[in-house]
């Protein structure tokens, strides 16, 4: 019996007394197609064409000031975070992406090393983006207030907006497949089909959160050049 609806995403998993919650995040790695056959594969070439097509969008974001290969830092985390995600569809795998945990160990040292980069080299700029501009005078020390508010809670945003997204579906999946054994042959079907439909919208919501979570911290990055 489930103490409650989130028991289900518990790390309790285990083989042989050892903890095997957290290897699903580490075995996407395994599962991603080698660089160095003759002839690439049909999954390496559809590899390289989403890194290519990333590469542009987060030049884009990061805008003419970025370092020369800034974007690689986002497109291995936009591939770590699809992974992970994709591979908590599969049934009885773990899923790291809905825990805070990982989430949050993500989002925080990236807008850590961001911020602390901002304010040793871009001092003045900083202060200035507290306040923006045409902002009247009386108004001044509550929008600074403000910013250094939405400043500080970055990412926690960025960690709950993953964890929250994945784990909404998962638990609707787990809710409508508790209910198949009291229902009729013909419910069933209709639940099944629901279920197949419901799995279709949970990959797509993978692969936009992994690029909403990647595409945030970009322009996060881009703010401090």
């Amino acid at each position: 019996m489930m103490a409650n609806l989130f028991s289900s995403f518990d790390p309790t998993s285990s083989f042989m007394n050892l903890s095997l919650n957290w290897a699903s995040t580490l075995i996407t790695i395994t599962l991603l197609p080698y660089l160095f056959w003759a002839s690439p594969s049909r999954s390496n070439m559809l590899i390289s064409r989403l890194t290519l097509s990333l590469h542009s969008e987060f030049k884009i974001l990061l805008g003419q000031s970025a370092l020369p290969g800034g974007s690689i830092l986002f497109i291995s985390l936009f591939v770590l975070i699809m992974f992970n995600n994709v591979m908590g569809l599969i049934p009885y795998v773990f899923t790291s992406t809905s825990h805070m945990v990982m989430t949050l160990s993500l989002a925080l040292p990236l807008w850590l090393a961001f911020m602390l980069f901002g304010w040793f080299n871009h001092t003045n700029h900083m202060f200035a983006h507290l306040v923006p501009s045409g902002t009247p005078g009386p108004l001044t020390p509550l929008m600074v207030l403000i910013e250094t508010v939405s400043n500080v809670i970055r990412p926690g945003t960025l960690a709950i907006r993953l964890a929250a997204n994945m784990i909404a579906g998962h638990l609707l999946l787990t809710l409508l497949g508790n209910t198949g054994p009291s229902m009729s042959n013909t419910l069933i079907s209709l639940l099944i089909f629901s279920q197949i439909l419901l799995l279709m919208l949970e990959s797509a919501v993978a692969v936009i959160q992994s690029y909403v979570f990647t595409a945030l911290s970009a322009l996060y990055a881009s703010e401090v050049n």
